[in-house]
């Protein structure tokens, strides 16, 4: 097979059914303890009922995790890492960190891994870790970090000493498939001591525990340890079989809860879940001397002298091989050695040769952690509210708590998450975003993803999409429309059937937001926090202070953009199904009700040139929130082109836009005068801005001291820093300042701030609007850029800018430092550390050191989409 064709023909055999290429694949999560799905405490302390402590010891209900792990896409099976330095108290099977109560700003993992790299189909992957060769400070960096305020830095692994005189393993787990379900796997270890070290190298197999919860046909399947050599058999997988080389000792126990350690209770077996770990660092009798059970290791032990590395071969494979078949010589270095070489030449096609070699790690590091985030995400919430019948009922308060109106939701499928270890389940905006830079590289997937939201067993029966497993019904914003557009767009522009299926379904979520968003019928909208966190003076997704209404310049931003999504769908489905132009006149008049009502209902504020929220109090009068943030900007976002072409190919359109223009004058400033396009073509523009409001908005938006920081753009003003905006209501002050790194506000939970980090999903939208007014527009229209430089140019080239500073947040520097990288030393210098790359979940407003979520490479691979539009 020609090596630049490799990979996408094993996505075309995938796509058409003929191989199943992405039955195996990296969806182990790196973390399944302290979810919403393992929490059956009567008051919904995540948390605290099933604390990392536990996580060795005690069985998951609904899906695995490890480390740098695989697993089938049902998640029968699971492969993962452990390790043991000989001095830590526990092996390190898992990744450790903190909750938002110890973790000070938020979940916070303390460890050092990166997802170096990942064909779509799994072809080929790459995980490196970094293991600290003395004991890992559990409870040093518990202390520690429960002693800090929110005003100080959180209290990081690297802070401990842990790395110092580069006392470190360097881990690097290379997949290559040979087949579909014959998977080669290198295992490398590297000393970066200064003194000789030992090692213990643990490859380990399992089987999801699916047999002790008391449900039918659940029978319990075997695991079976020989040395060099672990074989499974499954009702459902059928035979599996891992074999490594220099035939290691096979230590076997059981995926089973150890009850006596945790409750002092009788347990089902006397080699539980933790027995490999108890055998190795306590020397107890907990592996099974027969070698059978349902977890099971291959044992190696290494030691390297300074600088040394040594490479494990080991295979994996379904079907039952006879001992020594599988082969880990010639056969093992071909199959490594070409899918290696093929990865290479399917990104060669995929990132444009225009990319700077910085650009291109970028991008490729960028794919591989979207790819390392897809995760078999199981939970069945009826059974979940209700209980097994092999467990304790729940509290009964359950019943009446979290996510109890969602009885109907069942998971059972690949999902793209926002981060393996902080958001370990899936959120909807984000796997929006997510979608379109997977789209680069597997749009079948994209699509599915999407589509998946969308069914049945998700969307709610009133048309709710659900948010993410903390509170379904949390509001997020609608931006599934704008996703299935570009993903529709970057695959070609072809897959109507797609198109029509996300229509039919985002008819009832549209329905959804008109019904129950609009609480005056006035065309302005709530929505709540709409996953900005704490962006306001006051909780937004809590009830208010005072009696009133909180009418959202985002929220109506939001629904412009979502009607005028759903108009683009439905006039590119007309264009070869007249039946659909009705929905895209009912979307175009939608939208020119909700652009108007903006400024009637007064969230356009004329002297200040900028959206507000406001509140709609009881007697009628309104209180504008005049604190400038991202969500006066995200109105700018709400633009479309229609061009002479397609209104004369559908003429009831063409005739309802005359008709609204010259009969209803009050909705004509959203619609363009005609232009001619650079190509010659009329076309119009619907906006929720005209021209004069644009250039007016861009002036705060791109103005050094209010929006615009060398990063991108904020999320609130920097005018903020000296002048908060303060407002009274029921007796309390509320108060916005400029925050550029970790909130210091409580408001909301998590570690998300919304009060002055650049954020790249809002920055993504922005960049595309300015993109939209540019093709509309062309040159005649400049803005000075950047506010008070005296230099005006066209709005092209003020996103292309934009979208510079946005992907120098993750390449050198004239200094060599990486921005993301802050002050850390070691990130920025190390020969070892300075090369691999992280995508945080935000950055910081000033120096766009990276904040939040650390491995959040989700929404923040966006910088991938980027980099190949502007150096396509």
């Amino acid at each position: 097979m020609e090596r630049r064709v490799a990979e996408r023909l094993r996505l075309a055999q995938a796509d058409s059914g003929e191989e199943p290429w992405r039955a195996w694949g990296p969806y182990l999560a790196e973390r399944a303890w302290g979810t919403v799905r393992e929490d059956y405490s009567e008051h919904g302390t995540a948390w605290d009922y099933f604390p990392h402590d536990h996580a060795r010891s005690r069985a998951y209900r609904w899906n695995d995790d490890g480390m740098g792990g695989i697993c089938d896409e049902r998640q029968t099976f699971c492969f993962a890492l452990a390790l043991w330095n000989g001095e830590d108290p526990i092996l390190k099977e898992r990744m450790f960190g903190l909750g938002g109560d110890g973790g000070n700003h938020g979940e916070d993992a303390k460890e050092y891994w990166w997802y170096q790299d990942s064909t779509p189909t799994h072809s080929w992957m790459r995980w490196r870790y970094h293991y600290p060769q003395k004991a890992f400070p559990y409870d040093e960096l518990v202390h520690v970090n429960g002693q800090r305020s929110r005003e100080e830095s959180e209290y990081e692994l690297i802070d401990t000493g842990a790395f110092d005189e580069d006392r470190y393993w360097a881990v690097t787990v290379d997949y290559a498939k040979a087949s579909p379900h014959d998977m080669c796997i290198a295992i490398t270890v590297s000393n970066r001591g200064p003194s000789p070290a030992s090692l213990h190298v643990l490859p380990t197999l399992w089987f999801r525990n699916t047999w002790s919860w008391g449900l039918p046909n659940r029978p319990k399947p075997a695991l079976v340890g020989r040395p060099g050599r672990l074989s499974g058999l499954h009702r459902t997988v059928g035979h599996i079989v891992l074999e490594g080389e220099l035939s290691p000792s096979a230590l076997v126990c059981d995926n089973e809860t150890n009850s006596q350690r945790l409750w002092g209770l009788p347990g089902t077996s006397m080699y539980p879940k933790d027995g490999i770990n108890d055998h190795l660092i306590a020397g107890l009798p907990t592996v099974n001397p027969a070698g059978v059970g349902t977890k099971g290791a291959l044992h190696y032990l290494l030691t390297l002298a300074p600088g040394e590395s040594r490479t494990l071969r080991l295979r994996l494979a379904a079907d039952d091989h006879e001992p020594g078949a599988l082969d880990l010589g010639a056969g093992w270095e071909s199959v490594m050695g070409s899918r290696s070489s093929e990865a290479d030449a399917y990104f060669a096609e995929i990132i444009p040769a225009a990319a700077t070699p910085e650009e291109a790690a970028v991008a490729r590091q960028g794919i591989a952690g979207l790819m390392w985030g897809k995760q078999f995400y199981h939970f069945d919430v009826k059974q979940w509210l209700t209980g097994d019948p092999g467990s304790s009922p729940p509290p009964p308060g359950r019943r009446y708590g979290r996510n109890n109106a969602w009885w109907h939701m069942n998971s059972f499928d690949v999902i793209s998450m926002p981060d393996a270890w902080e958001y370990p389940w899936y959120a909807a905006w984000d796997l929006a975003f997510h979608c379109v830079s997977i789209s680069r590289v597997d749009p079948a997937f994209a699509k599915q993803q999407l589509i998946l939201l969308l069914r049945e067993w998700y969307m709610h029966p009133n048309g709710q999409i659900p948010a993410y497993e903390w509170a379904f019904g949390d509001v997020n914003p609608p931006v599934h429309a704008w996703a299935a557009l570009r993903v529709f767009e970057i695959d070609g522009g072809r897959d109507f059937d797609f198109l029509a299926r996300v229509m039919h379904k985002l008819l009832l979520n549209f329905t959804w937001w008109v019904n129950r968003k609009d609480v005056g019928g006035n065309n302005v909208f709530e929505g709540g926090f709409l996953g900005l966190d704490n962006v306001g003076p006051f909780d937004r997704s809590a009830a208010l202070p005072v009696a009133g209404v909180l009418e959202q310049s985002d929220g109506t931003g939001w629904m412009a953009m979502y009607a005028l999504n759903l108009l683009d769908i439905a006039i590119r489905l007309a264009l070869h199904d007249r039946t659909y132009e009705d929905m895209a006149t009912k979307f175009f008049e939608h939208f020119a009700y909700i652009a108007e009502a903006a400024y009637r209902q007064g969230l356009w504020d004329e002297e200040d040139c900028f959206f507000y929220d406001q509140l709609r109090l009881p007697d009628g009068h309104k209180l504008p929130l005049k604190a400038r943030s991202i969500v006066g900007l995200l109105p700018l976002a709400a633009t479309t082109r229609l061009t002479a072409a397609t209104l004369n190919r559908l003429p009831e359109l063409s005739a309802r836009l005359r008709w609204l223009r010259h009969t209803q004058g009050e909705y004509a400033d959203v619609i363009s005068a005609r232009r001619l396009s650079a190509e010659g073509r009329q076309q119009r523009l619907l906006s929720m801005v005209g021209q004069d409001q644009l250039l007016r908005i861009l002036a705060r938006m791109l103005d050094p001291e209010e929006f615009l920081s060398a990063y991108g753009i904020r999320t609130l003003s920097r005018s903020h820093l000296e002048k908060p905006f303060t407002v009274s209501l029921g007796g309390s002050d509320f108060t916005v300042g400029y925050e550029p790194a970790e909130s210091t506000s409580g408001l909301f939970g998590g570690n998300s701030n919304w009060r002055g980090p650049v954020w790249m999903p809002v920055n993504y939208l922005l960049i595309e609007a300015l993109r939209e007014y540019a093709d509309f527009f062309g040159d005649d229209l400049i803005a000075e850029y950047p506010t008070g430089s005296q230099r005006k140019i066209p709005l092209a080239a003020i996103a292309d800018d934009l979208s510079q500073r946005l992907i120098s947040l993750f390449v050198p520097n004239a200094d060599g430092h990486r921005p993301i990288y802050g002050a850390n030393e070691i990130l920025q210098k190390h020969p070892d550390w300075k090369d691999l790359i992280v995508f945080p979940e935000y950055f910081h407003g000033d120096n766009g050191a990276g904040l939040g979520a650390w491995h959040q490479t989700g929404w923040t691979a966006l910088v991938v989409d980027l980099i190949l539009t502007l150096r396509r």
